[in-house]
């Protein structure tokens, strides 16, 4: 060639593969027609793509250090047989992802690969949603091949290296444009990119190193789960192909109705009917906990199934009844929520002649036989609460 390469790159003699390619990337990014259309500068890059060619090729370096032509029965010049690869250059100008630019990978892909995630759903009762449970799944995913052990090879066999690609996964693919004759380096078409090739498939698997199967897991559901609460089993997802580790796998909690508790956050919510003269005269009733789902046996004194509530004379219905420590438990905390009683008052809607003489003499006693009825600006919520905790 006309010039010697290293004054072209500015390295010394004894410069190393990494110092010549960073000459090469930093001039290149300077002296790209894209970067720099003037025709001067474009004869300078071409030069500088004669001169890393030359040594960046172990032979061609050795055959310019001998004084001979690294060019010689290659029809020399640039753009005449050289083919400079198309990855040096955007190297240049990507830090060193030219082979993701221009569409190749950076040796053999791995077989084997992560599986995917799996998720399901599991429907819950609202008691073992608030005090946690261990139940048993049937899952259907992948799961390692057996037979081959991941390899995807059948046995007494294994993979071989590609013929084609000689195990790198790539192949050069030369094409012409104005700089010349550019090489790209593409996937191996014969292996696919994985530089190997399977003679002899696996006929459990067919060669992808799993297979379906369904298996039974045991999930434990944390105490204080919601709906839309997800509980995550590490690695118990799809096997990854070519016996790639597994993914993980997500149940997704579903709580069902419940007949008589309704949760908000970690408080529970509950109506209690009353008849009109226990809210006159006050009573006492057995209120059901949540608790009591968890035994078979109502009886059990090893859990409290019910609590005493006491009904203060003169209730209204509507009245909130707050009993703390009687909610669900908190999911990432101590403690638990409240249970809230709401109180409804049952007035009668059938009356004997009995029983309609007593009421008109109890109004007639107090005084309520022709009542006017009284207007007033309902109460707000804040006022409803304050009035269950300090209840008269």
């Amino acid at each position: 060639m006309s010039q010697d390469p290293y004054e072209v790159l500015g390295v010394s003699r004894d410069a190393d593969n990494d110092t010549i390619k960073k000459a090469y990337r930093r001039l290149a990014r300077q002296l790209h027609p894209d970067v720099n259309p003037d025709p001067a500068t474009h004869e300078r890059f071409k030069e500088v793509g004669r001169a890393y060619e030359v040594l960046s090729d172990p032979e061609k370096r050795r055959m310019f250090d001998l004084g001979g032509d690294p060019f010689a029965g290659a029809g020399g010049g640039f753009g005449q047989g050289q083919g400079f690869s198309f990855t040096d250059i955007m190297d240049a100008f990507f830090g060193g992802q030219g082979g993701a630019a221009a569409g190749a990978g950076r040796g053999p892909r791995p077989r084997a690969r992560r599986g995917q995630d799996a998720l399901i759903r599991l429907e819950v009762d609202l008691a073992s949603a608030a005090f946690g449970t261990t139940r048993e799944l049937k899952v259907d995913t992948a799961v390692l091949c057996t037979v081959c052990d991941g390899d995807g090879a059948a046995p007494g066999s294994r993979p071989q290296t590609c013929e084609t690609c000689h195990g790198r996964g790539e192949v050069h693919h030369v094409q012409r444009s104005f700089l010349g004759e550019i090489r790209t380096m593409r996937p191996c078409a014969a292996c696919r990119g994985y530089g190997s090739i399977i003679p002899e498939p696996c006929r459990e698997c067919s060669g992808d190193g799993r297979v379906r199967s369904r298996r039974t897991l045991s999930v434990k559901v944390p105490a204080g789960v919601d709906t839309g609460t997800r509980v995550q089993l590490a690695e118990q997802g799809e096997v990854g192909p070519g016996g790639g580790p597994a993914g993980d796998l997500y149940v997704e909690v579903h709580v069902a109705d419940h007949p008589t508790f309704v949760r908000e956050g970690n408080d529970l919510m509950c109506q209690v009917t009353v008849p009109m003269t226990a809210a006159a005269l006050g009573t006492e009733i057995d209120l059901p906990t949540l608790e009591a789902d968890l035994v078979a046996d109502s009886s059990s004194s090893e859990v409290e199934t019910s609590i005493p509530l006491e009904v203060r004379p003169g209730t209204q219905s509507g009245s909130e009844m707050v009993i703390t420590g009687r909610g669900v438990p908190s999911l990432r905390g101590t403690g638990r929520g409240d249970l809230v009683v709401r109180v409804v008052v049952d007035t009668p809607t059938r009356l004997d002649d009995r029983q309609e003489e007593l009421l008109r003499e109890l109004a007639a006693l107090r005084d309520e036989e022709s009542p006017d009825g009284r207007v007033h600006q309902p109460k707000s919520v804040f006022d409803r609460l304050r009035g269950a905790f300090n209840p008269r």
